[in-house]
């Protein structure tokens, strides 16, 4: 078992944020001595899944409706599915457009790291996809296709 502190610590989550999770209902079964939180296995296993969940852009509403169909067991299996495939699609497309921002930046830094060298950007304003080396081409023609 562990205090919410050492939980704080070990995922590097503030202790309010703890409370308020525990305060919206996402540790139904946490255990309590004289009032104080105790963290067990099931609590960090559920954090982890809190934490994935809210990086994929679920809201705490969400994460607390999961955790409920969690509870009600097997005959939520299809709504548990729902809501991972739906986060799943997300996911994806954001990463679909961090992709595009990563090519953005490698074309940039590769740009600049020329204009630099050269004291100028003639060079590399005049620069054709095929001038450059592999990697920056390849994202400038995912780009500019």
């Amino acid at each position: 078992m562990y205090t919410i502190g050492q939980v704080s610590e070990m995922f590097g989550i503030p202790v309010s944020t703890l409370r308020y999770y525990d305060k919206e209902g996402l540790f139904p079964d946490m255990e309590r001595e004289s009032g104080i939180r105790k963290f067990g296995e099931r609590e960090l296993a559920q954090l982890h899944l809190i934490e994935c969940l809210k990086k994929s852009g679920l809201e705490i509403k969400d994460i607390r409706q999961f955790m409920q169909w969690c509870r009600e067991g097997s005959v939520t299996y299809e709504k548990r599915l729902g809501l991972m495939r739906t986060q799943k699609e997300s996911v994806m497309r954001e990463i679909g457009r961090m992709n595009e921002v990563l090519d953005m930046i490698e074309y940039k830094c590769w740009y600049y790291e020329t204009a630099a060298a050269d004291g100028n950007e003639v060079r590399a304003a005049a620069s054709r996809p095929e001038d450059m080396p592999e990697e920056v081409r390849n994202a400038y023609e995912r780009l500019f296709k």
